[in-house]
């Protein structure tokens, strides 16, 4: 079984990876002594503080090699929540208060909700207006479909790299292209994306990219913000002006040398990982599909996560094949962890043409790079055995 599970429960075969990841046994090594004989306040002027605050510029000059940036261009933050509302506010409020016009930020149809409320916010607020580009059956924004939203006015884009629902990869580069040619700064959110794709900014050519510690190996709570030089950026915490003033607080040592040591890790297996992870992904999507033959993958085919596989399952409810995998010793989701509890349905299917009704009937499956073929064969049968079983007493009940 995958060796992401708690140990106290071996048997259990966890797919829920894109809500979360176990920290990894390197990463907390690497933490260790900053949780403790390393405990200072990097902003301390004596040897525990200067130490830590040693360890902090440390991992800063790791983070930007990965990220292919100046150290300079991180700002350490407590999550990806946190550095997609720094992003979103911080941008657009500055470039207002630079240029009064400047009052409309530009999102996708599928964002994460720290984006899409961050732009809502600013909406409520400061008198922003909210365009939001469609996407396609598959999830994707076509960089045709955002140049035909971009205003004189527009003060930000922001686009996700890799959705957290369906794993649709955006192509990120195309659509900063897009916002480039009109001089609009473009920010993505990569908390999916950390671990699977390539995050170095040059190519990509994003404005600024928001990452989460514990979707790639570091515990939750640390996070980042890379912000290219010359972006305005309006803080949103304010106090001791940490971080060269854009996110007041004491920093947090040990998560910054976790979160660089978990990205430096993800950067050199991902070549390997990602092709072995993918193809595993794509055995299960035709176990599954072969096994609940009115199945429907959802996202894109081929342009997808390696580690994500979502499907829909008509005529039966999404939070009952959740609970029949959990029976049957698999821990997957329906949808976004942010969501939980939520029985509407999910905004990322129906943006995409989904029926609302189909929708509902969604789970996902997600995958870290520890997951086997033997977790994936025994999770697709299962899914076979849930859903069989929900129909069944679904047609005993109604006779």
């Amino acid at each position: 079984m995958t060796s992401n599970w708690p140990p106290g429960d071996p048997a259990m075969i966890f797919l829920d990876a894109a809500a979360t990841t176990p920290v990894r046994r390197e990463v907390l090594d690497a933490m260790w002594p900053y949780l403790t004989g390393g405990f200072g306040n990097p902003s301390s002027h004596h040897t525990l503080g200067e130490a830590a605050a040693a360890a902090l510029a440390q991992a800063r000059r790791t983070v930007a090699d990965v990220l292919g940036c100046r150290p300079g261009e991180v700002v350490f933050t407590s999550g990806g929540t946190e550095a997609d509302n720094l992003a979103v506010k911080g941008v657009a409020l500055a470039r207002q208060a630079a240029n009064p016009l400047l009052d409309r930020v530009v999102i996708s149809a599928v964002e994460h909700p720290a984006v899409e409320e961050s732009a809502r916010y600013l909406e409520r607020f400061h008198g922003f207006s909210v365009d939001v580009v469609p996407v396609d059956s598959t999830g994707r924004v076509t960089p045709e479909a955002l140049a035909g939203a971009l205003r004189p006015e527009t003060a930000l884009v922001s686009i996700m790299y890799a959705n957290n629902e369906v794993g649709t990869i955006q192509p990120i580069a195309a659509l900063a292209d897009a916002a480039r040619a009109h001089g609009i700064p473009f920010h993505t959110d990569a908390v999916q994306a950390a671990g699977w794709l390539p995050l170095d900014t040059r190519p990509l050519g994003v404005d600024a990219m928001s990452i989460s510690g514990h979707k790639l190996g570091a515990p939750k709570g640390c996070g980042l913000l890379f912000v290219r030089s010359r972006t305005r950026l309006e803080p949103v915490i304010h106090g001791g002006g940490q971080e060269r003033g854009r996110r007041s607080g004491t920093e947090n040592v040990a998560g910054a040398v976790g979160l660089a040591t978990a990205l430096t890790l993800a950067r050199d297996r991902q070549a390997g990982e990602q092709a072995r992870v993918a193809a595993l992904r794509d055995r299960f999507i035709a176990a599954v599909l072969a096994g609940v033959p009115d199945a429907v993958l959802t996202g894109h085919p081929s342009e997808r996560l390696p580690s994500v596989a979502s499907f829909c399952f008509p005529g039966t409810s999404g939070e009952s094949v959740l609970l029949e995998l959990e029976r049957r010793g698999v821990v997957c989701s329906s949808g976004s962890a942010c969501a939980a509890g939520s029985d509407a349905p999910s905004a990322v299917l129906t943006a995409m043409g989904v029926p609302a009704e189909v929708a509902q009937t969604a789970v996902r499956f997600s995958f870290d790079a520890a997951v086997t073929r033997e977790d994936l064969d025994a999770a697709a049968a299962a899914v076979q055995a849930a859903v069989a079983g929900i129909r069944n007493l679904g047609a005993g009940q109604g006779r």
